[in-house]
């Protein structure tokens, strides 16, 4: 589609995409434009006006991270500059960081405005379900003692390689890989938190608008990238977010 940036259904098996108009959120119009996968770039499916994430919602993640499960959940904030699309580059911050780790996550998108939503009433704001890498400058985040310099440089919020709008999140399979090699396997089954849990604790805060993201957790696992490396997310249902990693310097 030469430099022309929009959206598009995945069909047939993630093999084709089937172009709209105007934005999903406003209903789906196919074009009738059809593009195999392979002739297309994949960006970023959303770019939200805020990342909400989720930490410690993993008893394993929490405690390899040195304590205890948290009561509720740990919320902060990824700038809107982290996001970038399956196959671009996460640029390793290395005059500023030292070790720069990996976080597969499930990521929410929210579909609609809205506030203090009930558990019970939580799907009707989810647009659906993507891959997230919540990469984190793992020196930074104990020396800074909070999060939002660890968490937000450019790059740092992978997502992709779409959105999957009808999946049941309860309980999915989620790996991620370095170089290949599995670092991370968990189901979502074992977040300490739900989703729709999640998604009523942190609507109670903050008003929530279409394309926001949550991200949910990582588990454990969580280890270290280098320049040179390729970190794989993949969810059951959804697919994988692959990104390289580069140099920022």
């Amino acid at each position: 589609m030469g430099d022309q940036v929009a959206f598009g259904v995945v069909e047939e098996g993630g093999q084709v995409i089937a172009r709209v108009g105007g934005h999903p959120f406003h209903g789906v119009e196919f074009t009738g434009e059809r593009f195999p996968v392979a002739e297309v770039r994949l960006v970023a499916p959303m770019l939200p006006s805020k990342i909400i994430a989720i930490g410690k919602n993993y008893a394993d993640h929490a405690r390899e991270m040195g304590g205890e499960p948290p009561a509720e959940p740990v919320v902060f904030l990824k700038p809107n500059t982290t996001v970038i699309g399956p196959s671009e580059a996460i640029a390793y911050p290395g005059k500023l960081s030292e070790r720069v780790d990996y976080e597969g996550e499930l990521a929410v998108v929210i579909g609609r405005l809205c506030r203090d939503v009930p558990a019970e009433r939580a799907g009707e704001v989810v647009f659906g379900y993507t891959c997230a890498n919540d990469v984190t400058a793992r020196d930074l985040q104990a020396k800074d003692g909070q999060w939002t310099r660890a968490k937000g440089f450019d790059t740092f919020c992978p997502l992709g390689p779409w959105i999957e709008t009808e999946l049941d999140p309860a309980d999915l399979a989620i790996t991620t890989t370095l170089n290949g090699e599995v670092r991370q396997s968990a189901r979502t089954s074992l977040l300490l938190h739900d989703i729709p849990a999640l998604i009523a604790y942190v609507s109670a805060v903050m008003t929530l608008l279409p394309g926001d993201v949550i991200l949910t957790g990582t588990p454990a696992g969580v280890g270290p990238m280098s320049v040179g490396d390729e970190v794989g997310v993949s969810i059951e249902g959804i697919g994988t977010l692959t990104n390289r990693v580069i140099s920022r310097d």
